[in-house]
């Protein structure tokens, strides 16, 4: 089995055996014992990691254990730090400060091409002179791997990506997903233990984009390999994901569950990123009930008597707002009357603007609901239960 990263890309190649792996480990490589290492397989932990570059913190104190299997996204805006976080978990970046460890092994000193880990980047690099087997077989030919071995994996990995029979074919003649396939079967050939992509659908047309999301869950299900995927698009994070870590300025806001994420956001942030929000921000009142909204209407929020006087944030979001015609009430204890300024037919979806005393709301309905439907210029009540306020305690 390989062990070392597939960094190659057509403008260089490198090959650096075992000695001079040592030599930059400070003369040593990575070596436990056959039960810990089985056990810790995959797994990847990150202590107080940060990188600087100048005078600009790209990230900033990261803590972060991913779990042998798992399909962990790094998502957040661009610039907030997820990149660069893995672009040193590869070994392609080094940390001013911090530590990673993979698989039990700290390898923050380790060169990129003597971790067990393959990169997918957002541009396939492929090679363009050579065919598909070739560009796959590449990094085990450096490795020194058999011809024959070489075949039959290379057969196999893509059957992996449904792309049985393409050995001849130049990657010329591919289309963009057929080379995202191939770039995806030329990182997974050399079975690492950990497998790091780099936004690489960013590239594909929307469709493509997300039958691309579909394949690669499959294809990490069948492999059951630790997956470490960056991107900013919350769709990809939601439907490929085990849990998403929330990155902004540098730092983790959140590490959870694509569902706790999404109904029990942690911080503002978060609330706004993941998905769309009614976000009301203010002070709850001296009985611990109500959030006095610093602008808007108030919101009653359920039972914080602990709370009471504290300034928070309350997320709401759009499908649990209900729209009712003027004067007929669902007897929700938030309820006010409001004119719609805007409807919008998404396909699957109708998105309201309501405003409520010059504060709007974002109200989503399914379009085959049996609801009652309203048009720019109608008047409406506006209601939602305490239940469906999330309080930001940050």
């Amino acid at each position: 089995m390989s062990t070392k990263m597939d960094t190659h890309d057509p403008e260089e190649s490198a090959e650096t055996d075992h000695d001079e792996a040592a030599d930059r480990n400070g003369g040593t490589t990575p070596s436990m014992d056959g039960a810990a290492a089985a056990s810790t397989r995959g797994t990847v932990q990150l202590d107080a990691l940060r990188k600087e570059f100048d005078d600009v913190v790209a990230v900033d104190g990261v803590n972060l254990e991913i779990e042998a299997g798992e399909f962990l996204t790094l998502l957040g805006p661009s610039g907030c730090g997820k990149s660069t976080t893995l672009r040193m978990i590869s070994g392609l970046e080094t940390p001013t400060d911090g530590t990673v460890s993979i698989s039990g092994e700290d390898v923050t000193n380790v060169p990129a091409n003597a971790r067990n880990t393959s990169m997918v980047f957002q541009e396939w690099a492929l090679f363009p002179h050579m065919t598909v087997e070739e560009n796959i077989a590449f990094g085990l030919e450096m490795d020194g791997v058999p011809e024959d071995e070489r075949e039959e994996r290379v057969t196999e990995a893509l059957e992996m990506v449904e792309l049985p029979g393409y050995h001849e074919r130049q990657a010329t003649e591919l289309s963009g997903g057929q080379k995202q396939r191939v770039a995806m079967a030329r990182a997974i050939v050399r079975e690492p233990d950990v497998l790091l992509l780099d936004e690489p659908l960013a590239s594909l047309d929307r469709k493509l984009r997300q039958h691309m999301q579909v394949e690669l869950k499959d294809i990490q299900e069948k492999l059951g390999i630790t997956f470490i995927y960056v991107t900013h698009d919350q769709e990809e994070a939601l439907t490929m994901s085990d849990r998403i870590a929330v990155m902004n300025d540098g730092r983790i806001e959140q590490v959870g569950p694509t569902d706790s994420l999404y109904k029990s956001p942690e911080t503002e942030f978060v609330a706004t990123f993941i998905g769309e929000t009614n976000l009301f921000e203010g002070t709850i009142d001296d009985d611990g009930t109500v959030l006095e909204s610093d602008e808007g209407p108030d919101v009653a929020i359920g039972e914080y008597p602990d709370h009471a006087g504290r300034s928070v944030g309350v997320s709401v979001r759009p499908e649990e707002v209900v729209l009712t015609p003027p004067g007929e009430s669902r007897g929700y204890a938030n309820e006010w009357t409001g004119t719609v300024t805007d409807a919008i037919y998404k396909g699957s979806l109708k998105v309201y603007q309501v405003d409520v005393d010059g504060h709007t709301f974002q109200v989503e309905r399914q379009v085959n609901e049996e609801v009652d439907e309203f048009e720019a210029g109608d008047d409406v009540t506006v209601s939602f239960p305490v239940g469906a306020c999330e309080v930001i305690l940050e």
